[in-house]
């Protein structure tokens, strides 16, 4: 047996035993919930307004957590506990695109899959009375004449939400595999930019490293150089390379398995101020990272990321004021904007980071931190980013200036770095008992050890 074999039929036994956790769970929530069975729906690509185009097509999320079928539109899932799931296959008779393949692979013997050439296939397929059954997806029109009980019913939607944030053995591979591909293209999109490539080429470069096309990505790459560091969610990409060459942020990630992989790394081109700016964030991120472990409140982790970043700002003299009144007052949130961190999974923001309990009782985010997309308290199975940043933001700048804040800032200070754009480092952490697995590190540790000399 080659190595290759050897890792597709252990793939397969975590997918089985995954299967079987999901089905566990569905027989428990069904049992209170009076339906008998789901029918999850991959979705459909939509339509482009005044166009006969679609948009590029992902299955939904929840439709994904029970098959790694990620780019075929109208497919259904019929999940009856104790029962093998069937597979309803969407595989039309199509002279302009090209029908997928009918599934045969280490995942497919799990399933019943049956092939069809239309909904009207897939009705015949199922089961005559869905009265008992809950359809979960995006509704189509032809479903009103279907017959299901309830079509996305909010108690079950929150519960499937609220205990994906509980990774079983086989999504933590999938993750695990998506940050090793994400890697790759992080290693050739530094290469990229240190050859003098533009936005556009190092995000191409980035692409044919990981082996994804760009609509595959998990979410729209950010690429950025120099001032463009300072816009958040980035996405221009310019097609000239900047007269100078001084700074580079990427966050861009990659897919396996249905499963994503976010990691964001930042450069400095040079020596100097904002070169120990990045250092200084990366000891933060570390010592951040270095914290999380099963029973900690992400809340408390978001305000000591303000305290360690308002402490760097501090020391480097960007501002005036001391730890606590730079958290106390705002002036931490003038440069660090955006959450710390996030569930990661099935999708980039992961569902259920603000549910505190499975009957969708939010737990509210800190006074003063709109924008933190994760305030529970952390478990063993989570996997979460953690992603300090700190910015030289024009808008955010420009408020902070007309209000008290802006004598606790170094203004001359602010006017040479802002060339710079900012900083942001972001790591996968696996959640564990006593600390966590750093699925990014390790991956970029792998990808140095079999290529030492890149």
């Amino acid at each position: 047996m080659t190595a290759f074999q050897a890792n597709t039929f252990r793939l397969s036994d975590l997918h089985s035993a995954h299967l079987q956790l999901l089905q566990a769970r569905l027989g428990h929530l069904l049992g209170a919930s009076g339906f008998e069975s789901v029918l999850l729906h991959s979705g459909r690509p939509a339509r482009i307004a005044g166009d006969d185009q679609d948009y590029p097509f992902h299955s939904g999320a929840r439709f994904r957590h029970w098959v790694p079928l990620t780019d075929v539109p109208d497919c259904f899932l019929l999940v009856v506990p104790g029962r093998r799931p069937l597979l309803v296959f969407h595989q039309p008779s199509d002279y302009w695109h090209l029908p997928a393949p009918l599934p045969d692979t280490w995942w497919s013997d799990a399933y019943d899959i049956v092939p069809v050439a239309d909904l009207e296939g897939a009705r015949r397929t199922l089961p005559a009375d869905l009265s008992h059954t809950a359809f979960v997806g995006e509704p189509f029109p032809e479903l009103s004449a279907w017959g299901v009980a309830a079509i996305n019913p909010a108690p079950l939607l929150t519960r499937m939400d609220f205990d994906r944030a509980w990774k079983s053995p086989y999504e933590l591979h999938c993750l695990r595999e998506a940050s090793r591909r994400a890697v790759r293209g992080h290693r050739a999109a530094l290469d990229a930019w240190q050859s003098g490539r533009s936005e556009l080429g190092i995000q191409l470069a980035y692409l044919e490293a990981v082996g994804q096309r760009e609509s595959a990505m998990p979410y729209n790459n950010i690429v950025a150089l120099n001032e463009h560091s300072a816009v958040l969610h980035y996405q221009r990409l310019d097609r000239e390379a900047p007269a100078e060459r001084r700074s580079f942020l990427i966050d861009a990630g990659a897919e396996y398995g249905g499963y994503a992989s976010d990691i964001t790394r930042t450069y400095a081109a040079t020596d100097g101020d904002f070169a120990a700016l990045v250092a200084g964030m990366d000891e933060v991120q570390q010592s951040l990272a270095a914290s999380v472990r099963a029973g900690i409140d992400w809340r408390d982790v978001h305000i000591s990321a303000h305290r360690h970043v308002a402490e760097l700002l501090q020391d480097s003299g960007v501002i005036l004021c001391d730890v606590d009144e730079a958290v106390e007052t705002g002036v931490s949130g003038v440069f660090l904007p955006h959450g710390v961190g996030h569930l990661l999974g099935l999708q980039v923001h992961d569902a259920g980071g603000l549910l505190g309990s499975a009957d969708g009782q939010e737990i509210p985010r800190p006074q003063g931190h709109p924008n933190l997309r994760l305030t529970r308290i952390l478990e063993e199975g989570f996997v979460v980013t953690m992603e300090p940043g700190l910015y030289f933001i024009e808008p955010l700048l420009a408020q902070a200036r007309s209000d008290t804040r802006a004598r606790h800032i170094d203004w001359a200070r602010i006017e040479t770095l802002k060339p710079y754009g900012g900083i942001r480092i972001e790591d996968d952490l696996a959640v564990t008992r006593g600390g966590s697995e750093n699925l990014t590190r390790d991956a970029f540790a792998g990808i140095e050890r079999a290529d030492p000399g890149a």
